[in-house]
């Protein structure tokens, strides 16, 4: 079963849950980091580094001796990834979404691909858990390539965990496509009821069986719990305002560690996961 971490919004606490739950299982797990912008599941799961890829993107590259200036690539390309000036064709590789279509349309074969490095992937085993986590070089924008090189590297037949980005844009489409349930961690605030309605429109044009896990209960307001009632939403957890818990996260230890009661509050997370996709493990 392939289940993603979510959330509408940064700080809810969705590395938080996706880390413990993954320790919590007690079993072999993999855990795929999917937020490579900004990686931190490996502050709080310590291992070694069993191998590491380069992720690396096709970009065109123009032989001059060959164009003759048509602009037929610069007219195909949606991402602008390609100027025409003065006859010759300026590339912008880091515009370039790597799709291939400007070697194709080009009458005089002056285009080649080239290969440009996006980022890496790692993986780290800890134990139980093997991490994957994706680290996207610093200046690269496109965020989607590298996030479904991550889940390339997942095992099948083998329980995997995808901490997804926070948001609603392209990186969390890309890092939540294919899971068979996503848990949406918010937390009782007005900010979290906003952006927690975003994921749940997102989630439902994605037809993707999802819940809710409510994060620091006791700091709010019970307006996500009305919300969940009135949408038809299930809770699958409640987590307290805890400074035990803070207090762990500061130190880069995990809550079912320092509070093993915990753990029962995740395996049941995990049942209401199971719960979403009928039963399919």
């Amino acid at each position: 079963m392939i289940v993603a971490i979510a959330s509408g919004k940064g700080g809810t606490g969705k590395t938080t849950v996706a880390v413990n739950l993954a320790r919590a299982m007690g079993s072999p797990v993999q855990l795929l980091d999917c937020d490579v912008e900004e990686p931190n599941d490996n502050l709080f799961l310590k291992g070694r580094v069993r191998e590491a890829h380069t992720v690396t993107l096709p970009v065109p590259e123009v032989d001059a001796t060959r164009c003759d200036g048509c602009g037929e690539c610069c007219h195909f390309c949606e991402y602008h990834a390609l100027a025409c000036l003065g006859g010759s064709v300026l590339v912008f590789p880091e515009l370039c979404h790597g799709c291939g279509g400007c070697t194709l349309v080009c009458p005089q074969q002056a285009i080649r691909e080239t290969s440009r490095a996006i980022g890496v992937v790692e993986t780290v085993e800890c134990g139980a858990i093997t991490l994957v986590q994706g680290r996207l070089d610093v200046g690269v924008a496109l965020v989607p390539p590298l996030i479904r090189a991550v889940k390339a590297h997942a095992q099948p037949g083998v329980a995997t965990i995808v901490d997804a980005p926070p948001g609603t844009s392209c990186p969390v489409i890309a890092a939540v496509t294919g899971a068979d349930a996503v848990a949406l961690v918010t937390e009782p605030t007005p900010f979290g009821l906003h952006d927690l309605g975003l994921a749940v429109d997102t989630l439902r044009e994605l037809h993707i069986p999802f819940g809710v896990v409510v994060n620091r209960v006791g700091e709010g307001d019970g307006r996500v719990h009305a919300y969940c009632r009135a949408q038809g939403i299930p809770v699958l957890a409640e987590f307290p305002d805890d400074r035990r818990v803070a207090e762990a996260y500061s130190r880069g230890e995990l809550a079912v560690d320092v509070q093993p009661e915990l753990g029962e509050l995740f395996r049941r997370l995990h049942l209401g996961l199971l719960g979403l996709t009928g039963g399919r493990g």
